[in-house]
């Protein structure tokens, strides 16, 4: 028979312990974030829809997005046991330099847009966390304003070859000046892809009012008086050269680039050069043969050619063809720190973040972002402890395999 007694208030209150309430308001939603996902749904709420659009759509049908980050969704880990893993070591060597966690924020364009600290709110966060910060051609704050947010940390400084060269040699002398140790040359964007949320929405900038953008944007004042009272947005770096938003993002595209301008920005960037965009083993093994520095497998996020090669399925062959000559970083659909581990075992020097950096900064700023790296970074240890890795350089491909969901069928020799 169960014995049964009265309840004992003394006992009672050992299983009663109430949470102490937390009153400001963005703090309990960061706090109750506990993935990049739950990041994503506060920022989808707290923006309007056509800068959350901007973050979160790719290009045409979002195959490209939705297949990376399935692919990420099926990894099989093989973890070793009985191994004392009370503490584990994320140090990343990447460009000559380390990072203190194997990720680094990816550039992004028109970021003030989706929150108005934008790039300085990166900048700051990465600076302390002990990350590399890229920023964009198409940046919201200038090269030199996030030299000064990442005052003695890493910054990355991410090119497009512009129509009219001048301009884009002038960016690259004003970011080694700055201090800027590593340049991202970006390959994949001859011409602009298809990106048909931000055409619906009528996406723009300045953002363009419509009775639709109205009616969103009741429910998200904070986002308008954030707006309208923080400075201009505009392209930082591209401020000074003149014409429109349309034609800056016009002459940012250009179909003759080549490896002509690779060779006169090689010739002009005294740091780590790195072409980013890199989409198929051939390429990686001719510009290993070139001589840069690095490589970054990227489909841009989705966002260019859609159903384009997928970055991860594409690191391991990449790896054993150029990884004894250079670094090779890996982006597109990574959204948990297990996804990063996977990339590290499977050889990638480093990788980085992107959307999951813009949910963090919509969903509460510069705190928001701080957010975003302790999520990943709480994931990515708590994968090398069950995995039993002491540190990334014990991370293999042992550790892990990448499941088939999608096989090629053999291609026509005509």
């Amino acid at each position: 028979m169960t014995q049964r007694q009265f309840p004992k208030p003394a006992e009672l209150l050992e299983y009663m312990q109430f949470k102490k309430p937390q009153l400001d308001g963005k703090k309990r939603r960061l706090d109750a974030a506990l993935t990049i996902d739950d990041l994503r749904s506060i920022a989808k709420r707290r923006t309007p829809k056509a800068a959350f659009d901007y973050t979160d759509g790719s290009a045409e049908g979002e195959i490209s997005i939705t297949r990376a980050r399935q692919a990420f969704q099926d990894v099989e880990f093989h973890p070793q046991v009985l191994r004392d893993v009370a503490n584990v070591d994320t140090t990343a060597t990447v460009f000559g330099g380390t990072s203190a966690l194997p990720f680094g924020i990816a550039p992004t364009g028109f970021t003030r847009l989706m929150q108005t600290e934008g790039e300085i709110a990166g900048a700051g966060a990465a600076r302390a966390a002990g990350i590399p910060f890229s920023l964009s051609t198409l940046g919201t704050t200038s090269i030199e304003d996030v030299a000064r947010a990442n005052s003695g940390g890493r910054n990355w400084f991410q090119l497009y070859v512009m129509r009219d060269r001048e301009v884009s040699y002038g960016l690259v002398e004003r970011a080694a000046k700055a201090g800027f140790d590593t340049l991202l040359f970006t390959v994949d964007t001859p011409v602009a892809g298809a990106r048909l949320r931000d055409k619906r929405n009528g996406f723009s900038i300045p953002p363009q009012l419509t009775p639709g953008t109205v009616l969103n944007a009741i429910p998200r004042p904070w986002w308008w008086i954030d707006f309208l009272t923080t400075p201009k947005l505009e392209f930082a770096s591209l401020a000074s050269t003149g014409g429109t938003v349309g034609d800056l993002l016009d002459s940012a595209m250009d179909p003759t680039i080549s490896f002509d301008d690779l060779r006169v920005i090689r010739d002009m960037w005294p740091g780590k050069l790195v072409i980013k965009g890199v989409q198929n083993v051939d390429d990686a093994r001719k510009f290993a043969d070139f001589g840069v520095d690095g490589i970054v497998l990227s489909n841009h996020g989705g966002r260019q050619l859609d159903r384009a090669p997928i970055p991860f399925h594409l690191l391991p062959e990449v790896v054993r063809e150029v990884g004894s000559d250079l670094d090779v970083v890996v982006d597109t659909g990574i959204m948990n720190g297990a996804d990063i581990v996977a990339s590290i075992a499977l050889g990638a020097s480093f990788t980085l973040v992107g959307r999951a950096y813009l949910y963090g900064l919509m969903a509460g700023g510069r705190e928001g972002v701080d957010r975003m790296i302790a999520i990943l970074s709480d994931q990515i240890v708590r994968t090398m402890k069950l995995l039993g890795a002491h540190s990334l350089e014990e991370l293999t491909p042992a550790h892990v395999t990448q499941l088939e969901r999608m096989a090629p069928r053999a291609r026509s020799r005509s």
